[in-house]
């Protein structure tokens, strides 16, 4: 198998992880790749952390998420105490992903498009935050207490493709709330078949079942006719940014 990357995985809530990019991280862990979490929301503990733990466990992460411990914009109890992620200085919190970019060592980081997907403000948060830490860790001279600098070579950020949307929009998105144009397909970089990470991908979903019992959106996504649950989770696609000359690739 080629090579694969070390990869820094930075997402807002417990079940994006599983939802947007569970099949590449099952990919990537199956092909020996050093793999990390960094979850923003919601506490060490707490019933949806220890259903991240159980998801992590199915796509085969070598180690436990990285909780930030923050609080869900719409959830104060998934961080009693906490500030809300939103509400964060927002230097603070980069402090907090650049020192793991710099422990860790990335060579691609993934997170959200800019727009978080379909407009989450959280997921959009995590999106800059993970932006602005990958460039300031390679600079020597910011926070040189967190650690030696780190250049990551690419970010890659989940998106859905626009004819993915339009042929799920009659099956998924009537009713909803979540408004998800999707992404033209000249700024598509990379779309990865990943079907055969698909049971994964599904047991990792159905992990989180406190999502899954609360949220209508996740209970469609799971309840999708087969052929359009495997069009929506056996595909993933990403924008890439290079941050170094050739930067890095996922395969």
């Amino acid at each position: 198998m080629p090579d694969a990357p070390r990869a820094l995985f930075v997402h807002a809530h417990p079940d994006d992880e599983s939802l947007w990019t569970g099949g590449l991280i099952a990919d990537l862990a199956a092909r020996g790749a050093e793999t990390d979490l960094i979850t923003c929301t919601w506490a060490e503990g707490t019933s949806r952390h220890r259903e991240l733990l159980d998801a992590t466990g199915e796509l085969g992460m070598p180690r436990p998420p990285i909780m930030l411990g923050y609080a869900d914009c719409f959830v104060p109890e998934s961080a009693p105490g906490a500030p809300r992620l939103v509400d964060v200085p927002f230097d603070d919190a980069v402090r907090l992903i650049v020192e793991q970019i710099r422990r860790l060592r990335p060579e691609v980081i993934v997170t959200y498009n800019a727009y978080g997907i379909y407009g989450h403000p959280d997921h959009m948060h995590a999106h800059r935050l993970a932006v602005i830490a990958a460039d300031v860790a390679a600079i020597g001279s910011y926070a040189p207490e967190l650690g030696a600098p780190w250049q990551t070579s690419s970010l890659y950020f989940a998106t859905l493709p626009k004819a993915t949307v339009d042929t799920l929009r009659p099956h998924l998105f009537e009713d909803s709330k979540i408004i998800i144009a999707g992404t033209a397909p000249d700024l598509v970089s990379v779309k990865l078949d990943l079907r055969h990470h698909l049971g994964q991908k599904i047991r990792a979903i159905r992990s989180h079942t406190t999502e899954l019992s609360r949220s209508g959106s996740m209970q469609h996504f799971m309840t999708l006719p087969k052929d359009m649950q495997r069009l929506f989770l056996g595909w993933e696609a990403y924008r890439r940014r290079d941050l170094i000359p050739g930067g890095r690739s996922l395969i």
